[in-house]
């Protein structure tokens, strides 16, 4: 067993507020300068590291004391778990917590994409209600739609579940049909894109993903098709999906994350058919809290000598045990 005070704690780059506070009282926080310019014995007493974000391969190599990445959020992408594991590094997340967070903004996303909300909201604002009349009925509405989830985990299954309460049908698409659901599987993407006309993406990035929601995929969808992507935003192809958009391939689509955050395509700001979010799913405080508790968690558990609290799948497949 470790005392954590004094444990160095490599920072890079952003970190939620509440979370760096505790992790000051808690640890030796340690936020700078990069790794790349840390002198060799600095970078030999960094023994784990707190993240939300990236951190490559090339990164770890550089911490040869490095013992456990922390990473803040769901989807960890951006670390190269597989290298880590082939270390005997550990890598943790924060699944869970952020779940019923995630799947309630999702379906406001869904309903505002649908109802065009947001828009309707700028017309009162811009006093035309009363100068110009009622708002416009909206062509679209979630009344009878046929609803197809891109990935039916923990997020996945919590947005299926709320939009039982709609009434509406709903299949999924994973690399395997789950035995615990009566929802219709399809073994594509592009099957379920031809089956349903609203598709919601919530499975993880990564080299499996990387732009799965293509032209083909938006095509099958339809000119009644909604998209609304709260996964990661490089499982969509950008591009493709502007064009669909411009063309009327699809009606309407509703993202909180793209493909180089912050950044978002000027072309998608343009359309009235987009509604778009800074990536705020799961941005309240309460949540973020309890994210940044279960960091805290698995630090302490790694350095008390007890198993981390949220191992990622390829930890656990290498067999990482706790420390001591």
């Amino acid at each position: 067993m470790t005392d954590p005070k004094t444990v160095p704690v490599f920072i890079p780059g952003r970190m939620n507020p509440d979370t760096l506070k505790t992790l000051q009282e808690r640890f030796d926080v340690r936020q700078g300068p990069p790794i790349d310019q840390m002198s060799e014995s600095e970078r030999a007493e960094i023994r784990a590291v707190a993240l939300m974000g990236v951190f490559t391969a090339e990164m770890m190599k550089q911490l040869p004391n490095l013992e456990i990445i922390a990473h803040f959020g769901v989807g960890y992408d951006g670390v190269d778990a597989g290298y880590a594991a082939a270390n005997g590094i550990m890598v943790t997340n924060t699944p869970d917590v952020l779940t019923d967070e995630v799947a309630d903004t999702t379906i406001g996303l869904l309903l505002n994409t649908v109802r065009e909300l947001s828009r309707a909201e700028v017309y009162l604002r811009a006093g035309q209600w009363e100068k110009n009349g009622n708002y416009p009925l909206t062509p679209t509405t979630l009344r009878g739609r046929s609803v197809g989830i891109m990935g039916l985990g923990r997020i996945g299954l919590a947005i299926a579940r709320r939009l039982e309460g709609f009434g509406v049908s709903i299949a999924y698409h994973n690399r395997s049909a789950r035995d615990d659901v009566a929802y219709a599987y399809h073994p594509t993407l592009a099957a379920l894109a031809a089956a349903v006309d609203t598709l919601i993406i919530a499975a993880p990035g990564g080299g499996g993903t990387d732009k799965a929601v293509d032209a083909a995929v938006l095509q099958a969808l339809g000119p009644d098709g909604v998209l609304i992507n709260i996964g990661r935003g490089t499982v969509v192809d950008e591009e493709a999906l502007i064009k669909a958009l411009q063309d009327g391939t699809i009606r309407a689509a509703g993202l909180d994350v793209f493909a180089r955050e912050p950044h978002v395509p000027q072309a998608l700001i343009d359309l009235d058919n987009a509604v778009l979010l800074p990536h705020v799913a799961s941005a309240s405080v309460h949540t973020r809290k309890q994210m940044g508790d279960l960091v805290i968690r698995n630090l302490e558990a790694w350095f008390g000598g007890r198993p981390a609290e949220t191992p990622v799948p390829e930890a656990v497949k290498a067999g990482i045990k706790q420390r001591g």
